[in-house]
């Protein structure tokens, strides 16, 4: 996978890096990848068609409403391979596993992929209105990703872990999403992750790590 660079997705990122609503902080991020193999990308694919086939080889439930039955078909677990590459080169200090990262992958739609920016990015989209001399946020993010991986032929996915799976939680996190939009022709990937902080959060983490030792040496040099 080769990080891939876009201007209309940098200034989406310039927008929701930081983006301080008061009592709430958004976070958002977007990354486009190439579904090219570099580096380590052709063993680590390797090993997760393995373990994906070792787990259907070990498992005799093959009725239609198993979890199983996403990863029988080759494109399936091949789609699933290039999502779990994306995670990996995202953050390489997580250890992922195919099997049970399928359990949190869902394919989504365009609408409610929409319904949720709608919902919550409500107060984001304001701000990036009120910036953007009236433009959409949710016209800004079609376009975009309909550069990079051409929204009428794409997969979307969402992922959504439990806490011991999730990388992207972070402290004071009210809630958060993951997309992923993948091109088969295209052999591209763009991942979203969006989230809402709370600020009272963050602020009284800061007060808690704040450093000082027992004789009060937080307060040298200040004016008493």
């Amino acid at each position: 996978m080769k990080f891939l660079e876009y201007t209309p997705l940098d200034r989406l990122n310039d927008f929701l890096n930081h983006l301080n609503l008061g009592e709430c902080t958004i976070k958002g991020s977007l990354e486009a990848y190439s579904c090219k193999h570099t580096g380590t990308d052709k063993k680590l694919s390797l090993s997760l068609e393995n373990e994906m086939l070792d787990y259907l080889g070990k498992s005799s439930d093959t009725d239609s409403s198993s979890p199983a039955e996403f990863l029988l078909s080759r494109s399936s677990r091949k789609t699933l391979i290039y999502l779990v590459l994306t995670l990996n080169h995202m953050y390489p200090d997580f250890d992922f596993s195919a099997v049970k990262a399928h359990q949190f992958f869902r394919e989504e739609s365009w609408d409610s992929f929409k319904q949720i920016v709608d919902t919550y990015m409500f107060d984001a989209s304001k701000e990036w209105t009120e910036t953007n001399g009236g433009s959409s946020l949710l016209e800004a993010l079609y376009k975009a990703l309909d550069e990079v991986v051409k929204l009428a032929e794409c997969e979307i996915y969402s992922y959504n872990p439990d806490s011991d799976a999730d990388p992207f939680l972070e402290r004071g996190a009210i809630w958060s999403f993951n997309f992923f939009f993948y091109s088969r022709r295209l052999k591209r990937v763009v991942s979203f992750r969006f989230c809402c902080l709370s600020n009272l959060v963050a602020d009284e983490f800061l007060m808690v790590e704040l450093p000082y030792d027992e004789d009060g040496e937080i307060f040298d040099g200040m004016d008493m």
